[in-house]
């Protein structure tokens, strides 16, 4: 059922739209580099604010633990609730007026936010800025979208794999940036400042670096948007499948994000150094996904999707259950390393077998709809997360990301198809 699915949407995207659909631009490879530089900005910049945003709310008036590790969920996870039901709307403008103004759109209301939220005197109006911030995201889903619509077929695993690198180095970066300059200024606000202007630094890199080939639809494909795309997702066994892995992975790597700071204040007590060292936790995981990300995303074009989504869970799975059991921090860092060798080629594949099963005038709404189950993956992992650890311990929180991976590893198993080119677009590839 899922492969007749994938194979319909393939004749469907073989239509007028063909040519389009096997082409690439000419400039893609100077395009693709320029994108992974800002997507590393980009998270550079957004995940200096994670491990000390649990530091912050005290001096936003939440002082007792329980609460802390329900408003680390909450204020993780609330940007991207509010995103998954936004994302759609931008993906279909974006297949209308192009990518690039949707990346200059969301960078700029993320740096305005960014600031605000650095501004914020309570708990109250630092949600509400979250949530805002919400309202205008997605750059991510769209430099994926602008990468997929820009190179050739048969590099789009090896493209999203480098573009997947530029935010994990960015995510590798961040979070020692942040806490080190927490640690020298003794602020929990000046990180935020300083977030906003790296942000409103790669608006401008955007502005004048990144050059889309783009042609605005005419005539009935003006008119293909957001229903469209949900149809297309509805009936396509195999989109539908990826989009629940895509929320799965993201819901099961996300859990942990909120409390992994006070998981290492637990181990370690009342050290000055805490967001230094917080801050190396989180990015030893982004060390890792840089060396696998790209590995996985190229092996992803050669040996198929399908079966390295089925790698990176099966040892996602493994590498995450015995930190439930830590007491030593670097034991507990290695890890964290281990489990990054694994998930950092979750999405690269999954985003690949999306592109390859729809055209390119259609990706970025479809890539609307599968940034949606990210969002919400993003959004009901962190506060899941949060009132697991409030109400049974930190120690759950691993329990339950290893038992959702487990899950997604299931649910890949025997839902989602292997991409097959059909015999005359691998004839046309070929000539």
């Amino acid at each position: 059922m899922a492969e007749e699915g994938a194979q319909a949407m393939r004749e469907g995207a073989a239509g007028p739209s063909a040519v389009e659909a096997q082409g690439a631009a000419a400039h893609w490879q100077q395009t693709l580099w320029a994108m992974v530089a800002i997507q590393f900005v980009m998270t550079m910049a957004f995940s200096m604010l994670t491990p000390i945003m649990p530091l912050f709310l005290p001096a936003l008036g939440v002082e007792s633990a329980s609460a802390i590790a329900v408003w680390a969920g909450i204020l993780n996870g609330v940007t991207s609730l509010v995103a998954a039901f936004a994302s759609p709307l931008w993906g279909t403008v974006a297949d209308r007026h192009g990518r690039k103004l949707m990346l200059l759109r969301s960078s700029l209301a993320i740096g305005l936010f960014t600031a605000l939220m650095g501004a914020a005197d309570n708990v109250w109006q630092f949600f509400a800025f979250r949530a805002l911030m919400g309202v205008f995201a997605g750059f991510s889903s769209a430099a994926i979208a602008l990468v997929a619509s820009q190179v050739p077929e048969d590099r789009l695993g090896y493209s999203l794999g480098w573009l997947s690198t530029g935010q994990l180095v960015g995510s590798l970066v961040g979070p020692i940036i942040g806490g080190i300059l927490a640690d020298l200024t003794g602020s929990y606000r000046i990180p935020f400042y300083c977030t906003s202007a790296t942000i409103f630094f790669a608006l401008g890199l955007v502005w004048f670096i990144v050059h889309e080939e783009f042609t605005k639809p005419t005539g009935g494909r003006s008119r293909r948007g957001t229903l469209s795309s949900l149809f297309a997702l509805i009936t396509t066994p195999a989109l539908l499948a990826l989009f629940f892995v895509l929320l799965m992975a993201q819901f099961g790597v996300r859990t942990v994000q909120p409390i992994v700071t006070l998981y290492v204040q637990e181990m370690l007590g009342a050290v000055p150094n805490i967001a230094t060292l917080a801050g190396i936790a989180f990015s030893i995981t982004g060390l890792a996904n840089v060396i696998s990300a790209p590995f996985l995303g190229n092996r992803s074009d050669q040996i198929g999707y399908r079966r390295v989504l089925l790698i990176c869970l099966a040892g996602g799975t493994l590498t995450t259950l015995p930190q439930a059991f830590t007491d030593n921090y670097w034991v507990f860092t290695a890890e964290r390393f281990a489990v990054g060798l694994f998930i950092g080629g979750l999405l690269p594949a999954a985003n690949a077998l999306v592109g390859r099963l729809v055209s390119r005038a259609e990706r970025g709404a479809v890539y609307g709809m599968t940034a949606s189950a990210m969002f919400m993956g993003n959004s009901l992992g962190p506060l899941l997360g949060g009132f697991i650890a409030a109400g049974f311990g930190l120690r759950w929180v691993f329990l339950l990301t290893a038992a959702v991976m487990a899950l997604n590893l299931v649910w890949v198993y025997y839902r989602v198809p292997e991409f097959t080119e059909a015999p005359s677009e691998a004839g046309r590839q070929q000539s």
